[in-house]
């Protein structure tokens, strides 16, 4: 009886080996991640520099470019695992990949702001009746998202509202820098350097919690963390503490500005005492799961109501979405 017990015992013991060993992954030697000069790749930099001092469990390699353009394709040709992009940019590249991207994290919320000089006459959407505002994005989300919420508050371009559409932020710093009053449109961090450039400016609105007051179960988003498929199904384990160590760094970043504006700086993504205004504006989170499912469904909604060719011809099913094993 003794024999068989101890031969039981030997077998329990190789099987239970055997599972946990089959269990564990063999990781990557580093996770190779892009992002974006800018509030998208903000929430990364605890998390870069923790890996640069070897603290992290995973091992990291990072490239940022100014532009998603200048990154996409080597995500696409799989030699980039991770990437930051503009939100609607998750479901563009999963409708042209057929389904080889998915939607890790909601890394941002909404940055963009609606600012006053001269003037405390807006606080509300609909104080924007009459008004001309002074904009970057045509034909892009910051257009669809601000057509949405004056649609929502019974106003509409062109009707109620004119916009002037510059080509890019500092053309319309430059040009509110010259009048008395005006209304201008633009995203963190750019409201933070047009405050130091120009006079009596204050952020009025903020766009994101407009979308808030709507209470339809969305968010306004501005970036999201996209994964290749096949890393996410080679690497779930490895993932998992990604996300674990990524999320940490949000919340760092939130909590610590000063140390995370310095970080900021060291990153190039922008210069620290800029950073340290405009974090607390930058909406820096990380969202994951169904709750990420939920909230960017109904914010790719909006934006193929309003074009289409936004988020890639469809808006993409909860394939999407990666939630984790």
């Amino acid at each position: 009886m003794k024999k068989l017990m101890s031969l039981l015992l030997v077998i329990l013991m190789a099987f239970t080996c055997f599972t946990a060993c089959g269990d564990k992954e063999e990781a990557p030697e580093a996770i190779r991640l892009g992002g974006l000069k800018g509030p998208t790749s903000m929430g990364m930099v605890k998390l870069l520099d923790d890996n640069s001092q070897g603290l992290t469990e995973n091992k990291y390699e990072f490239t940022m470019a100014a532009a998603a353009p200048e990154l996409t394709p080597a995500f696409i040709k799989g030699e980039l695992d991770i990437l930051a992009v503009p939100a609607n940019l998750a479901a563009t590249l999963y409708n042209n990949t057929e389904g080889k991207v998915q939607m890790l994290a909601i890394n941002t919320l909404g940055v963009i702001y609606i600012a006053e000089k001269g003037g405390e006459t807006i606080n509300s959407m609909a104080d924007l009746k009459g008004k001309t505002i002074y904009a970057t994005g045509k034909g892009q989300t910051p257009e669809y998202c601000l057509q949405y919420l004056l649609s929502e508050n019974g106003l509409t371009i062109g009707t109620d509202v004119t916009v002037e559409w510059k080509s890019e932020p500092t053309e319309v710093v430059a040009t509110i820098a010259t009048m008395d009053t005006a209304v201008a449109m633009l995203p963190q961090p750019f409201v933070t350097v047009a405050q130091n450039s120009v006079e009596n400016l204050r952020v009025a609105l903020s766009l994101t919690d407009e979308w808030d007051k709507l209470d339809n179960g969305s968010s306004m988003i501005t970036g999201a963390l996209i994964v290749r498929k096949e890393f996410a199904e080679t690497y779930p384990q490895t993932l998992a503490k990604f996300l674990e160590e990524y999320e940490a760094s949000t919340k760092w970043i939130n909590e610590n500005v000063e140390e995370g504006a310095a970080l900021v700086e060291k990153y190039d993504i922008v210069k620290a005492a800029i950073a340290k205004k405009a974090i607390p504006y930058c909406n820096i989170t990380c969202i994951t799961g169904e709750d990420m499912a939920t909230t960017a469904d109904g914010y790719l909604n909006v934006l193929f109501n309003a074009n289409a060719t936004s988020v890639g011809g469809s808006v993409p099913g909860e394939e999407l979405y990666y939630v984790g094993k």
